[in-house]
């Protein structure tokens, strides 16, 4: 029996209500939704902003050695670079410690000694006690430099001339950078090596110096009169480099940072890391300005790839630039 006009208009208006309360329980319900996921979200943002903020302010004490890095600075008869230099980088925020390579005759005086803690003292920003250390050597080699050093804090040095001094902010980022890459050697001297093409029987190197680099593009070194490096790497130099390259390197006064390379090189078969970084010349021109230094480091070159039985440097054209200070990306 069918019913009325109109009851069957009041079923159909029923039927549309009960179908608009639906769809709106359901655009309800899915408001309701978005709003908890969204309080949710905010929520965790703002935990997560509060413990950024809090790990910002607070470093545990406990891990600050990891972080950290040692200056490992080399120096003969120049207390007054040495002054300057250790003044400069006392004030760079992660430096831990400083070792001095000292090889004079003459131990360092107790003034020396005294006068450079007192700079540290008065120019360090972080709240810990930089360790200062003078590392003394009988007899006077290159090879001390990279001597290994049984009490080192670090996992990394920072290895430096007392000559030559970068922007904190350089050095902070060249650390930030061998931090992702701890196997191998982050600088900021690059230098180059290529095949001499007019030797036909024998393999025959030609050292390129910074022109070489800036006219290829391409290095293949960077040298460690300013880098960072693994610490392991002086156990390695120290107790496994070859004792005739040690004995060359001392004999010649020359291409330790070579040798340095080389040896990192055939460890990782990786290429280093050149860091762009402005550089501060503080003192008076060294050997590399003496004549016949590209062919002396040349001949170092061969020799020791005849020492190691091969060619182990590895050529990159890779270049970190600070993009805070790059006027185009």
């Amino acid at each position: 029996m069918r019913g009325s006009p109109m009851s069957r208009r009041a079923v159909h208006r029923f039927r549309q209500f009960a179908r608009f309360a639906v769809g709106s329980v359901k655009i309800k319900l899915l408001l309701g939704f978005c709003i908890f996921f969204a309080l949710i979200l905010l929520v965790d943002r703002a935990s997560s902003f509060t413990r950024w903020k809090r790990h910002q302010n607070f470093v545990d004490p406990s891990d600050s050695h990891r972080k950290g890095y040692t200056l490992l600075i080399n120096t003969w008869k120049r207390n007054d670079l040495l002054k300057k230099s250790i003044s400069h980088y006392a004030a760079c925020p992660r430096l831990d410690s400083v070792h001095i390579v000292w090889s004079e005759p003459d131990p360092p005086s107790d003034f020396l000694v005294h006068y450079l803690e007192d700079v540290i003292q008065e120019n360090c920003k972080s709240w810990q006690q930089i360790q200062l250390k003078f590392d003394i050597n009988k007899e006077d080699s290159l090879n001390n430099r990279f001597k290994e050093i049984e009490d080192l804090k670090t996992e990394v040095v920072f290895s430096i001339d007392d000559d030559v001094i970068f922007p904190c902010s350089s050095v902070e980022l060249a650390f930030s950078v061998w931090q992702s890459a701890p196997d191998t050697m982050v600088g900021f001297v690059p230098r180059m090596h290529w095949l001499d093409q007019t030797m036909t029987n024998v393999d025959y190197y030609v050292y390129g110096g910074w022109w070489s680099v800036w006219w290829t593009g391409t290095y293949s070194m960077v040298l460690s009169k300013a880098a960072f490096f693994h610490r392991k790497y002086l156990e390695m130099y120290t107790n496994d480099m070859p004792a005739s390259i040690r004995d060359y390197i001392a004999h010649n006064r020359n291409c330790e940072d070579i040798a340095m390379s080389f040896l990192i090189a055939n460890a990782t078969g990786t290429p280093p890391i050149w860091v762009k970084g402005k550089i501060f010349e503080i003192g008076s021109t060294g050997i590399s300005s003496l004549g016949g230094h590209t062919e002396k480091r040349t001949q170092c070159v061969n020799r020791f790839v005849a020492e190691f039985g091969k060619m182990p440097l590895v050529s990159t054209s890779m270049k970190v630039v600070d993009s805070r200070s790059s006027w185009f990306w």
